[in-house]
């Protein structure tokens, strides 16, 4: 028996970009694919929007024996700032960095003690919690004094201290949330 080929038989088309035959389907596939990826990447790249190119912010060493203290702010590279203010800020940098050098992750009370002892008045100062709502220690404890039309926010995170001189909220107050 031999085999004839019938010439009503269409031989297979190899199909080419842009086809629309079964056979490009691989290439439809590949656009979505290649789609796919370009969206990735945008997306990654939203990522970093709004952030500034530069050195990664340092982390204290939590080894360390004194308390890394830094300052920063607006009024920090002002020209003029108010004396009251920038006596306030020292007050505030000395006692939290007394406090973190004995005491890296101090409880509230100790913090409003320390800060109400050097002679900040109590009704000017507000201080976060050292424990989150379900009892966790929190990761930095902060306090917030304030002067006039400024805030001197202090926080200490693993026994390094930053103080910064911020404007004073809507509220009158330091802190979001605070309570009147």
């Amino acid at each position: 028996m031999t085999s004839t080929s019938d010439p009503r038989r269409k031989k297979p088309e190899v199909a080419g970009p842009g086809s629309s035959s079964g056979a490009g389907v691989p290439t439809r596939l590949g656009s979505f694919a290649a789609a796919g990826c370009i969206a990735v990447v945008v997306a990654l790249s939203a990522c970093t929007v709004g952030q500034q190119p530069g050195p990664a912010a340092s982390t204290p060493d939590p080894a360390s024996t004194s308390a890394d203290v830094t300052t920063a702010g607006p009024s920090a590279s002002a020209a003029v700032e108010d004396p009251a203010t920038a006596a306030l800020r020292q007050t505030v940098t000395d006692v939290l960095a007394r406090l973190a050098a004995g005491t890296p992750k101090p409880a509230t009370a100790q913090l409003a003690d320390a800060l109400t002892g050097a002679g900040i008045p109590a009704a000017d100062l507000e201080v976060s919690e050292s424990r989150t709502p379900t009892g966790l220690e929190a990761d930095a404890i902060e306090a917030g004094v304030v002067r006039g039309k400024d805030c001197v926010v202090g926080q200490i995170r693993d026994g390094g201290v930053t103080v910064s001189i911020l404007p004073v909220l809507a509220s009158g107050k330091c802190f979001v949330g605070s309570p009147p």
